[in-house]
């Protein structure tokens, strides 16, 4: 049984814990690159063949998501959350049953907490094209094969309509706020300029108006890091006993140097050295290089090569303004009450990319300026900082 697609023939909107759990029995554990992890709290919503801006068709599209809180019976409460490149839809919760993690923003959703699960029903969904319970490419194509090379190329368009698409079949109209950080603001930016109706307050955390010929550059070599491989076959390796494990991981350890700063490394691990003293450097290994190798290989056991060079496309086709006459006029059409924050040491999407946005934006919650906010961690900090992060996005709640 595919856990990825055996919920398509359910009717209801919201699948019940005792309806996911019988159809989904136990996941296949053959290949950590394939299969991702268990399906855990998820639910999984079929979302239709969705027309890609491309001009091909993917049929039969789902979207795994989580939930936290209740929806009301005016159904205005809800909070759509957007999770970056990397991320999935287990943004808070419990290890175990299926999740390696508690989550990756635990200290900004939950009750009392910035986005009040008291208060607003919470939604996050694994993004089009990934490898957590949404289709991507290790999904099974209609010809019951995987989809491998075949996927077809998504836009951060794409995504969002796929969003929107499991926004209707859960009865959502309107969300009280779209909050994305990274490639997630670059959906919730999207979301706004192309649904104003149906976005109430908008949160753009470290993310640009455009991807950059520098981001895209930096992006191109994490991707031919993966296709050198000889193991990625093209991309059908599914049914093989090795994935490109060393490539996958090679381009984790890439991304990772633009996701933290110079100043962070450098005071982190300085020049430790491990193993036999030698100033030639041999006998060992430097540090900062074991830490890299280490979230590079653990990277590998939960991630699809195949969906890491889809979303990292995807990610390379926004231009919020593409199609739309200047950057102005796009931002124009938003109508939100806007939070845009940017972090003074981010290296992958620098603050003067969000002060772009805040200059442009109609209705930010700091006028014409991005909130910046002082970390070392770089552009992870949305993700780490939550004392700092917190507070403004609680503000743009708040009314």
């Amino acid at each position: 049984m595919d856990w990825q697609t055996s919920e398509d023939t359910v009717p209801s909107a919201f699948i019940t814990e005792a309806n996911r759990r019988s159809m989904l029995g136990t996941p296949p554990t053959t290949g950590a690159w394939r299969e991702g992890d268990a399906p855990g709290d998820r639910l999984f919503q079929a979302v239709g063949s969705i027309a890609l801006e491309s001009g091909a068709t993917l049929p039969h599209a789902r979207l795994a998501y989580e939930t936290w809180g209740s929806l009301n019976a005016a159904r205005d409460n809800a909070v759509l959350v957007v999770h970056a490149l990397t991320g999935d839809s287990h943004v808070v919760g419990r290890p175990g049953a299926g999740h390696p993690t508690a989550g990756w923003w635990g200290g900004i959703v939950g009750p009392g907490l910035a986005i009040d699960t008291d208060r607003w029903f919470v939604i996050a969904p694994n993004m089009l094209g990934g490898c957590q319970g949404s289709t991507g490419p290790s999904s099974f194509s209609p010809d019951g094969a995987e989809w491998g090379s075949r996927f077809p190329y998504l836009t951060i368009r794409d995504q969002v309509a796929a969003q929107v698409a499991l926004a209707d079949a859960l009865g959502i109209e309107r969300f009280a706020a779209v909050i994305g950080g990274s490639m997630g603001g670059m959906h919730a930016l999207e979301w706004a300029v192309q649904h104003p109706d149906r976005v109430q307050r908008l949160a753009v955390l470290a993310a640009p108006a455009v991807s950059s010929a520098d981001q895209i550059a930096l992006n191109s070599v994490q991707l031919e890091a993966i296709r050198m491989d000889p193991l990625f076959r093209d991309g059908d390796y599914y049914d093989e006993p090795e994935g490109p494990y060393r490539g996958l991981a090679l381009a984790r350890r890439m991304a990772l140097l633009n996701y933290r700063s110079p100043s962070e490394l450098n005071e982190r691990f300085e020049r430790s050295w491990q193993g036999v003293l030698d100033p030639l450097g041999r006998g060992g290994r430097f540090a900062v290089e074991s830490y890299l190798d280490f979230h590079g290989n653990k990277f590998t056991r939960r991630f699809d090569a195949n969906s890491y060079i889809t979303l990292v496309e995807a990610m390379n086709s926004h231009d919020i303004a593409r199609g739309r006459g200047s950057l102005a006029e796009a931002l124009g059409a938003v109508t939100a009450r806007t939070l845009v924050l940017g972090i003074d040491s981010d290296r992958l999407f620098p603050v003067e990319q969000q002060q772009v946005l805040a200059a442009h934006l109609p209705a930010t919650i700091h006028g014409d300026e991005a909130i910046v906010i002082s970390s070392p961690f770089g552009h992870d900090a949305f993700l780490i900082e939550d004392d700092l992060v917190g507070p403004h996005l609680a503000a743009l709640l708040a009314d």
